[in-house]
């Protein structure tokens, strides 16, 4: 732009172009061409006909834009001719997607009628009067004038791939991607031996698939076959990967395909993928010889997930992981930018961890139909550039079917494509059709190359077809005759390249045929050796260690940890409010029962730092805590930043790492319970912002957390801190929905605790970090609300220092009385508080208060013990803040009378039966807060011999149970 007279004829209307699009997107141009533009403004609109004089287009003050010659109408004519090419150029480079060839079937034939010569009043002729350099790009440099290269641009970007990329901001971005696309940079260039390996891996990838469909006949296998090139793709981004130095490749797909995958992707042997036909009852976690490879059991087939120590010739050994998933297709998301992130982190200091994004790759492949109509892919997405999530780009491939079930797009989705989601996030997409092998390779090289040089999220819309239903036993051209009559009559992508290749001279047709009767015979050869090759069936309990361990952590090095997260850098200036919390804290361990649950927290991570296990902690605002209790991260009010003590604590030997998450709860803790996953060494913990959050994360709890060993064999550790309490909130912010935990707990799956004060809550934390490597399991927590400051829930520096968490607190003070006691009042967390703080309790001497601190796995012994010290006892009450159908009752009574083999009075008090789980008014919650506290204490029986039985009695609303 430095010599504004060159810009006449052709010049003129590159300047045009530029211009237009300068003022459709500033950021579409060069700094140096937006900068001009900005300061030199001028009339762009000036019509072009032969009484426009060229000076119409110059700038104020500038020199003229072009340069006058003898004819103003041939030199008008010129301008308008560029100017049209010009811009036909960008739209073909922007539009040419809606044109291109993608769809094998041909179902919806391309068409963009805008991208016709006649439409921008253009003739060949006139094009080929001018240079190349209108259009632009390394195509310009490979043709003879305009109409070559926008024949050519249109070859490009209207073929059977096509780039959807205009929704990038960064013009860098933009470039990279088009002089890429233009230049042909991943266009691959085989060999003959290149073409004949393809053929062959096409080959394995459709007889394995004819293979099952006809041996097991009916069989569900949700086969890959109409996008058989999701293979080929996965090996070249996979090998490539390698070859640029990525240390892992963790993957996440739904089940279309999934079993070829597993086969040729990740090496599982056709015999353990054989013999999920045969049965289910068979385990097949073993490895198999010489293959590398770990499998999960206990689900069906094409759920599971596999380990593979990748090697190839001149390449180190690199895992590559497919995570196991459930039916609901895309959860699986989160889980594998958890488990990557883990991956990419070095946490053995102290401090924050740290990351190298290029160590390990995520490739999440996704359904068309799911991509675009399940939440937890935006909110997946949503995660890519957020500083406790981000993992430098994931490499999304959509096996697009163009059908869900029996649904259609038109009937499934809003958008144009099934990737237009991706769009909102700036992630660049390459229709492909599965079809075209070359086409496809060639996007696999542009996906991975982008996500190395740019960090991002790339998507590769592979677009074929179901040659089946849903499944091998639905009848599809029940509801898509139309398309399912194209498909039977559709070669194969093998068959396709099969006759290329023949036409080539690459292969001979006998070798062709080889190469399938090679694959059958290894098949057959496997299926005769599934019984000798499995193992025995398993077990669906953790196995347990069932040793205690020490909590306990010495008074001098809790004053010492205390004071250092009290140190702070001179210069920092703390928002005066935390100071009445901090000056709480430094006094804290002087007091009796001093310690509030953030400074136990805080302790406990310290403590926990101090022995070399780190620590990642994510939540909604978790960094100060939702009730502003934790404040890990504190902000200098002057400057704005950020110091967090965890981080900066001399005596730790580990990382620690605090983020706040997105408003998410599906991602947000799919991506911990990947994590966790990967690092099991690493105490790992998600908060939600109220405890009844978690139910937005109910399919990754369900599905996953709970089941994960049952199914998988996959041990997680994953805390849940969960807001719970009745404190008149309303129905949304009370319960954190214990009662679903409870129902979910079997084979010491899980572990659910709900604490009534700070140091069991302290030596929790702590038992949990002791337990990672030797007895994992996830830890529900029913964390405080009111309770966070509570005098009653405040600890002493001796509970700390000693004991270790207790499942069962009994009521030491109605040990001296304990003759006297006939009725025992069992709960748990807050409703303890309310109970033993009324004057009521204080005067009585027949009703004991004992805490069941842990809910599962149930204390049995403990309770027992409990029950055994009160020789007068009568009734046993369990008491609970939830409505009947809600909270403990459900699951704690029946063990009360199996488990701990209470043969009298059982009752129950608490709210009754409610759809919601509590009162939306205070004056409301109050009232029956009031009466249940109430009926907890009065009418306990006399001790008498005559008195085997009491009578029930009405508990506010609630009602009594024997």
């Amino acid at each position: 732009m430095s010599d504004l007279h060159l810009f006449h004829g052709p010049n003129a209307g590159y300047a045009l172009e530029l211009h237009d699009r300068y003022r459709e997107d500033p950021t579409s141009v060069d700094a140096e061409t937006r900068a001009f533009f900005d300061s030199h403004p001028f009339d762009a609109d000036a019509t072009l006909s032969a009484e426009t004089p060229s000076t119409a287009l110059q700038p104020t003050g500038s020199p003229t834009l072009v340069a006058p010659l003898a004819s103003g109408l041939e030199e008008t004519e010129t301008i308008r001719v560029a100017a049209a090419a010009a811009r036909l150029a960008r739209f073909i480079r922007q539009r040419g997607h809606l044109e291109a060839h993608v769809d094998p079937l041909s179902l919806t034939p391309p068409g963009y009628a805008g991208l016709e010569l006649h439409l921008h009043k253009l003739t060949a002729r006139a094009l080929e009067a001018l240079p190349s350099s209108v259009v632009g790009g390394p195509i310009a440099r490979e043709t003879r004038n305009a109409r070559e290269a926008l024949e050519r641009l249109r070859q490009v970007y209207s073929g059977t791939i096509g780039y959807d990329d205009e929704h990038i901001e960064s013009s860098e971005e933009r470039y990279w991607l088009r002089d890429s696309t233009e230049s042909g940079a991943f266009l691959p260039r085989l060999t003959p031996e290149e073409k004949s390996d393809l053929l062959e891996r096409l080959t394995e990838v459709e007889t394995f698939e004819r293979f099952i469909h006809s041996t097991f006949k009916g069989s569900k296998r949700f086969s890959i076959e109409g996008t058989d090139m999701l293979v080929p793709v996965l090996d070249e981004i996979i090998r490539t990967a390698a070859e640029n130095g990525t240390r892992d490749v963790v993957m996440g797909m739904a089940h279309r395909g999934r079993l070829n995958v597993l086969a040729h992707v990740l090496g599982k042997p056709y015999a353990n993928i054989l013999v999920g036909f045969e049965t289910q009852n068979r385990d097949e976690s073993a490895s198999v010889a010489g293959r590398g490879g770990r499998g999960y059991p206990g689900d069906v087939k094409y759920h599971l997930g596999f380990r593979r120590a990748y090697k190839e010739s001149g390449i180190r050994e690199m895992p590559i992981t497919l995570v196991p998933n459930p039916s609901h297709l895309e959860f699986v998301n989160p889980v594998v930018e958890g488990h990557t992130r883990a991956a990419q982190e070095q946490r053995t200091h102290r401090g924050e961890p740290e990351r190298d994004v290029r160590s390990a790759l995520p490739i999440a492949i996704h359904g068309d139909a799911a991509f675009p109509g399940q939440g937890v892919v935006a909110e997946t997405l949503n995660m890519t550039n957020l500083t406790g999530y981000r993992t430098g780009g994931t490499i999304h491939i959509i096996v697009n079917n163009q059908i869900g079930f029996t649904t259609l797009p038109s009937d499934g989705r809003s958008t144009l494509y099934a990737s237009d989601l991706a769009k909102g996030f700036e992630i660049p997409i390459v229709h492909v059709n599965a079809d075209d092998p070359l086409a496809c390779i060639a996007a696999a090289r542009m996906a991975l190359a982008y996500r190395e040089r740019f960090h991002k999220d790339f998507l590769i819309d592979l677009i074929g077809y179901r040659r089946y239903g849903h499944n091998e036993g639905d009848a599809p051209d029940l509801t898509q005759p139309r398309m399912y009559e194209a498909i039977e009559a559709h070669p194969t992508v093998r068959e396709l390249w099969a006759d290329q290749m023949l036409k080539e001279g690459v292969v001979s047709e006998e070798q062709a045929t080889a190469m399938i009767t090679t694959v059958k015979e290894r098949l057959m050869a496997a299926r005769k050796q599934m019984p000798s090759e499995l193992g025995t069936p398993g077990t669906a309990s953790l196995p347990s260690s069932q040793r205690e361990v020490e909590t306990a952590v010495p008074a001098d090095k809790l004053v010492a940890l205390n004071t250092a997260l009290l140190t702070w850098p001179e210069g920092l200036q703390v928002n005066p409010k935390l100071e009445r919390v901090f000056s709480r804290w430094r006094g804290g361990l002087q007091t009796d029962g001093g310690i509030e649950w953030g400074q136990a927290e805080a302790l406990a991570f310290a403590s926990i730092l101090s022995e070399g296990t780190p620590i990642r902690l994510t939540g909604q605002d978790s960094e100060r805590g939702t009730f502003g209790h934790r404040n890990l991260v504190l902000h200098d009010i002057v400057s704005g930043e950020r110091y967090l003590p965890l981080q900066a604590l001399p005596a730790a030997r580990a990382a620690f790492a605090v983020y706040n998450s997105p408003l998410s709860e599906n991602a947000a803790l799919g991506f911990e319970y990947g994590y966790c996953i990967n690092a099991p060494e690493v105490l790992t913990l998600w908060e939600g912002q109220f405890g009844d959050f978690a139910n937005g994360g109910q399919v990754i709890i369900d599905q996953f957390l709970v089941s994960g060993y049952a199914k998988w064999k996959q041990t997680p550790s994953l805390v849940l801190l969960l807001p719970h309490g009745y404190e008149g909130s309303g129905p949304e912010h009370s319960s954190a929905r214990l009662e679903r935990f409870l129902q979910l707990a079997a084979n010491d799956n899980i572990r659910v605790a709900n604490c009534t004060s700070s140091a069991q809550y302290f030596h929790l934390l702590r038992r949990q970090a002791a337990l990672l490597q030797s007895d994992p399991r996830p830890l529900i927590v029913m964390t405080p609300k009111s309770l966070l400051r509570h005098p009653r829930a405040g600890s002493s520096l001796l509970d700390l220092a000693e004991g270790a968490f207790q499942t069962v607190i009994d009521d030491t003070a109605a040990q001296e009385r304990a003759d006297k006691v006939t009725r025992l009042v069992l709960c748990s967390g807050k409703v303890y508080i309310d109970l033993a703080g009324t004057e009521a309790f204080s005067q009585t001497e027949r009703v004991a208060i004992a805490r069941v601190e842990q809910l599962y796995p149930f204390p049995c012994e403990e309770i027992k013990r409990a029950l055994a010290g009160y020789p007068n006892l009568r009734e046993l009450v369990w008491m609970q803040e939830e409505p009947q159908n809600m909270g403990a009752w459900s699951f704690i009574a029946p063990r009360l009378r199996e488990q701990a083999d209470w043969r009298g009075e059982l009752r129950y008090i608490g709210r009754a039966e409610a759809a919601s789980p509590a009162e939306g008014s205070m004056a409301a919650h109050t009232l029956e807060q009031n009466h249940l506290l109430a009926a907890a204490l009065q009418d306990a029986p006399e001790i008498s011999p005559a008195s085997s039985t009491v009578e029930g009695w009405g508990l506010g609303a609630g009602k009594a149970r024997k």
